[in-house]
């Protein structure tokens, strides 16, 4: 099985519209399948930069001279550019949320397929994972996260159970929540419960959508006007933060606007609507079904 099967490739490259002597970034490295094919396109004079948190992305890095792994979080997007001296960029590309392989890695403790230890850390070197997040998290947090990154109707009664259950007995393994959630399960709809409990978790973990809020905010600083971003988000509260982010330059809210009324944007949307995946895709690869992508293009400054 390959590290992780890039989902909607060519509609991603092409988004970018590379120039040959450009310089681009992907900030989710991954396998590297998106940055093979950036490098396709470029030429002698061309640049990419990668960022991964994740240690396991270092054994797929190419070989080749005009590409730069940095092995940390994409929120660090400016500094890092800023001291490799590669602003301005010409695109950035994110395909956001878990790779295939972190999936199926089972002591990394993603999956509801595997019994590992609770982990979900994407940077295995940080100190908060998944265990440490339910034995130490108050119940108002529990309700939070499980409330607003797993829309979970029943995020209030599900945090007051965990908040019992781990009085009497640890929680430290991916099957012993399975067992703890599992009353709260409706019929039929196991999977996508369960799904929703632990995507609300990872997020946590891994503070995923304010790292999120960070690249886009700090991708307008890096562009240079006529630059492409393009983003690929797998669920509803990633996608909401990049459409109204292109929308409006704010995550929340309208436009602002200048002394004469006019509505000022840092981005333009190449695409009005996000591009889905085909069905030969999904019928290659199933965990590309939620795949939104949306493509902008930075406006003059």
């Amino acid at each position: 099985m390959s590290y992780h099967d890039p989902v909607l490739l060519h509609a991603c490259v092409d988004g970018l519209r590379i120039q040959p002597s450009g310089t681009y970034v992907d900030v989710t490295f991954g396998g590297g399948g998106h940055s093979r094919e950036i490098l396709k396109h470029l030429g002698p004079e061309g640049r990419l930069f990668a960022f991964d948190q994740d240690n396991d992305a270092a054994a797929n890095v190419p070989d080749d001279e005009r590409f730069t792994l940095i092995p940390h979080n994409f929120k660090y997007l400016k500094n890092y550019l800023k001291l490799y001296r590669a602003i301005p960029v010409d695109g950035i590309l994110a395909d956001l949320g878990v790779s295939s392989h972190q999936f199926d890695e089972a002591g990394r403790g993603f999956s509801i397929r595997f019994d590992a230890a609770l982990d979900m850390r994407m940077n295995s070197q940080q100190g908060l994972d998944a265990q440490k997040l339910l034995e130490t998290y108050s119940e108002e947090d529990l309700r939070r996260i499980f409330r607003e990154y797993g829309e979970l109707p029943e995020a209030g009664k599900l945090a007051r159970h965990l908040i019992n259950v781990r009085g009497d007995r640890p929680i430290k393994t991916t099957q012993q929540l399975m067992d703890l959630i599992r009353p709260f399960m409706r019929r039929g709809q196991e999977h996508t419960f369960a799904a929703q409990v632990f995507q609300s978790i990872r997020i946590e973990v891994n503070d995923e959508l304010d790292s999120l809020r960070h690249l886009l905010r700090q991708s307008v600083e890096v562009l240079r006007p006529g630059g492409r971003l393009v983003v690929m988000s797998y669920h509803s509260l990633e996608d909401r933060l990049v459409k109204n982010f292109i929308r409006s330059g704010k995550f929340e809210g309208e436009a602002e606007k200048d002394l004469f009324g006019n509505t000022k944007v840092p981005y333009k949307a190449i695409t009005r609507k996000p591009i889905r995946p085909d069905e030969q895709e999904l019928e290659r690869n199933n965990r590309a079904r939620s795949a939104l992508l949306r493509i902008a293009e930075k406006n003059e400054e």
